[in-house]
């Protein structure tokens, strides 16, 4: 596989916000994948992942030696508004334009909240209940999945 057609998959992965490419010409075989942003605010690190036979193992490190979990912390009521689809979450229309909503702010349903862009597509999302936005659940320009909770309305 040549140079040029190298830098182009490249670039193809970094503007599609794909998170890995494989590609096969015959005997050769090329893997591209990216990672994504660090998120601006401290969260606490995933539990480790280690490969067994037979598929993946989950666990805490060290072999699970250490303090016993703390319960966990109370959910807020409210209608959590989910991602219809995998892509990058968007709180405003472009850079430079205020967010569509903000925390404390009146919704109806059918406005719209947000942005998921997907395959270059921008997908407006809207609400499907009328409230009060309580909780904006994702940061401006992050990547969401399938079904994850993007804000909580009450």
């Amino acid at each position: 596989m040549d140079l040029r057609k190298l830098k182009k998959l490249i670039d193809l992965v970094q503007e599609s916000g794909i998170g890995e490419i494989e590609i096969t010409e015959g005997e050769e075989k090329v893997r591209i994948s990216r990672q994504a942003p660090a998120p601006a605010m401290m969260m606490a690190p995933p539990a480790m992942q280690a490969y067994v036979p037979g598929g993946m193992v989950t666990g805490p490190a060290g072999g699970g030696q250490g303090a016993p979990a703390a319960a966990p912390a109370p959910q807020p009521s409210g209608h959590n508004l989910k991602s219809p689809m995998v892509g990058t979450f968007y709180r405003a229309p472009s850079p430079a334009a205020p967010p569509f909503v903000e925390v404390g702010q009146q919704v109806s349903k059918g406005q719209t909240l947000c942005i998921i862009e997907a395959m270059k597509l921008l997908n407006e999302i809207e609400s499907d209940v009328s409230g009060t936005i309580k909780a904006i659940l994702v940061e401006n320009g992050q990547p969401v999945e399938y079904g994850q909770a993007l804000f909580l309305i009450e």
